[in-house]
C-alpha cells in the first residue's frame, strides 16, 4: 500500500476544533504531496481553515538560500499575497507580532532524520512560541527517509546546545518529523495544544523509496535519498576544515581536501573494516565553499548495504583517519558556526567535546563507539520508546 503523508490526509483529519481557524505554515520546499503538489496551494483552497500566513526555516519556503548558514528575509508571496516570514535571519523564533496572524502553526517539513537538521529546532522555537501566545500546534507527518528502526551516535549534553542540537537526541534519531514533536511537547511544553496529523501506510523499517512518495529536496544539499542515508556522519565534516562535498554534485558522498593523497587514505579507512561501505579514491574540485577551484584529492562513499551501514562511524572514522595521517595539515573549524560564537563546531555537531578529546588523544574507533552506542541504547530504552507513533 503505498504511503499517505499527513499532507495527503488533512481533508479527511482536520480537527473539528480548529474548524475555520487562521493558519500560519511552517513549510519548504519538499512539503509536497504525493502528486507533487505543494502543501501552500493545497493549503490556500481548503475550506477547512483560513491561510494567513507563511513561515520558513533555513533555505527559505522555495529554497531561497542554496548554501549553509546564509540568512534570509521575510517577503510577500506574489501568489497569494500573504507574508512569508523568515526564521532564519534576524528572528528564528516567531514574534508574538507574526504570531498575532494566526490561530495555529500548522507544520509541514520533510526532515532527514539527523539532529543536526535544524527544521526540527525550527519546529521547536515555533512550538515555544505557540505555548507563549496560547496558539495549536499541528503537524502533517512524514516519513524518516533512512527509516524509523536505525539509531546512533551520542545524545546531546545540554552544556551544548545550538541551533544544530537544542534537546537531548541521538545524531541518527530514527524518529519522524511528528515523533520528534511529540517528544519535546510531552517533555518540555505539556501545556501546548499540540495535534498530529498522521501518515498512514508508513512502518518504521521503510526507507524513502519503499514508500513511493516522490523525493524533492527539503535542502539545496539534500539532492537525493543517497545523501540522506550518509549525512549523519558526514555532516561532522562541517565541524572541520575538510571539505564535505558542498560546491560538488555529490554533497556529503565525496569528501577531502588539498592536501590529501586518496590512495594513502583509502588504506587507512580500509584498516577500519567498516561494513556496507566501500570508498572510491577520487580528485575533485569544489565550486563553493571550503576550497573552491582547488583540486582535492579524497574519496567517494559507496554505501553497498545501508541496513548494515552506519553513517556516524564512517563520518568518525573518515575525521580520525585524516586527523591521523596529516597532524599538522588537519584542522577543525572554528566558530562562529550556526549561531554559536563560543563553542567549536564539531562540539556542537558532536553534542560534547568527547568526540573531539577522543580523536586528539588517538582513541580506538570501537572504543568511542562504545560510549556513543551506551548513550544512544539509553536514550532509546527510556526516552525514545515512549512518542513512537508507528509500528
Amino acid at each position: 500500500m503505498p504511503v499517505k503523508t499527513g499532507l495527503d490526509r488533512i481533508e479527511k483529519t482536520w480537527l473539528k476544533h480548529l474548524n475555520g481557524a487562521r493558519i500560519g505554515l511552517l513549510v519548504h520546499p519538499a512539503s509536497v504531496n504525493r502528486n507533487l503538489q505543494h502543501v501552500a496551494e493545497i493549503a490556500f483552497r481548503s475550506k477547512r481553515f483560513r491561510l494567513t500566513a507563511f513561515f520558513g526555516p533555513q533555505h527559505g519556503i522555495r529554497g531561497e538560500t542554496q548554501d549553509n548558514m546564509i540568512e534570509w528575509e521575510g517577503f510577500t508571496d506574489k501568489k497569494t499575497g500573504l507574508p512569508v516570514y523568515s526564521l532564519y535571519g534576524h528572528v528564528r523564533k516567531p514574534s508574538p507580532e507574526m504570531m498575532s496572524h494566526i490561530d495555529a502553526m500548522a507544520i509541514d517539513m520533510q526532515d532527514v532524520g539527523a539532529r543536526y537538521y535544524t527544521f526540527i529546532w525550527t519546529m521547536e522555537l515555533c512550538m515555544q512560541a505557540c505555548l507563549e501566545n496560547n496558539k495549536s500546534v499541528v503537524i502533517f507527518d512524514r516519513p524518516n527517509p533512512i527509516g524509523g528502526h536505525i539509531t546512533e551516535g551520542p545524545v546531546l549534553d545540554m552544556n551544548y546546545t545550538s541551533f544544530v542540537g537544542q534537546r537531548p537526541l541521538p545524531v541518527r534519531h530514527g524518529m519522524t518529523i511528528s515523533e520528534i514533536g511529540n517528544y519535546l511537547r510531552n517533555e518540555f511544553y505539556p501545556s501546548l495544544d499540540f495535534h498530529v496529523i498522521s501518515m498512514k501506510g508508513w512502518k518504521r523499517k521503510m526507507w524513502f523509496d519503499n514508500t513511493k512518495l516522490p523525493w524533492v529536496l527539503p535542502s539545496p544539499n539534500m539532492p537525493t535519498l543517497d545523501t540522506a542515508v550518509v549525512y549523519p556522519g558526514m555532516c561532522l565534516l562541517e565541524g572541520t576544515m575538510l571539505s564535505e562535498g558542498r560546491g560538488t554534485t555529490r554533497p556529503f558522498e565525496i569528501f577531502g581536501a588539498p592536501f590529501i593523497n586518496p590512495d594513502v587514505l583509502i588504506k587507512q579507512l580500509n584498516e577500519f573494516k567498516l561494513k556496507g561501505v566501500i570508498f572510491r579514491p577520487m580528485y575533485f574540485q569544489p565550486t563553493f565553499q571550503k576550497h573552491a577551484g582547488k583540486l582535492c584529492g579524497g574519496a567517494q562513499i559507496h554505501v553497498t548495504n545501508r541496513e548494515k551501514f552506519k553513517s556516524f562511524k564512517t563520518g568518525v572514522a573518515i575525521i580520525k583517519a585524516i586527523h591521523d595521517l596529516y597532524p599538522n595539515k588537519f584542522q577543525w573549524k572554528q566558530h562562529p558556526y550556526e549561531y554559536e560564537t563560543e563553542k567549536m563546531p564539531i562540539d556542537i555537531l558532536a553534542g560534547s567535546n568527547r568526540l573531539r578529546n577522543d580523536i586528539e588523544n588517538g582513541v580506538g574507533l570501537d572504543k568511542m563507539e562504545k560510549w556513543w552506542s551506551e548513550e544512544c541504547s539509553s536514550f532509546a530504552k527510556n526516552v525514545r520508546k515512549h512518542y513512537l507513533l508507528y509500528k
